[in-house]
């Protein structure tokens, strides 16, 4: 079996993932958490609230960005990197064609 390495599926993913985020991410109310320290009761975890600040990063909301987590800036500039390599290899086997 040939398996394609194209990276669409990585690219439509992270696509989704950031629009996701831009219009879901700002969710206020707490109520389920894939966290697995939030879930056993522990107020801090390292990794919590970077979605809120990867949210409010793309809103320009940078203050608020910056409270729910310093390294949303980051997150969302990785996305944005790793979505731009994966175009340009995409364009490179179009044009090979």
């Amino acid at each position: 079996m040939k398996v394609n390495h194209s990276g669409v599926l990585e690219l439509m993913v992270w696509l989704l993932a950031l629009i996701g985020l831009y219009a879901f991410g700002g969710a206020s109310a707490h109520t389920f958490s894939l966290c697995p320290l939030d879930n056993f009761g522990l107020t801090w975890c390292p990794g919590c609230g970077i979605g809120r600040s990867m949210h409010y990063f793309m809103m320009g909301d940078f203050s608020n960005s910056l409270t729910y987590h310093p390294l949303g800036w980051f997150g969302v500039s990785v996305i944005l990197f790793r979505i731009y390599e994966l175009t340009k290899l995409k364009i490179k086997l179009w044009q090979m064609y």
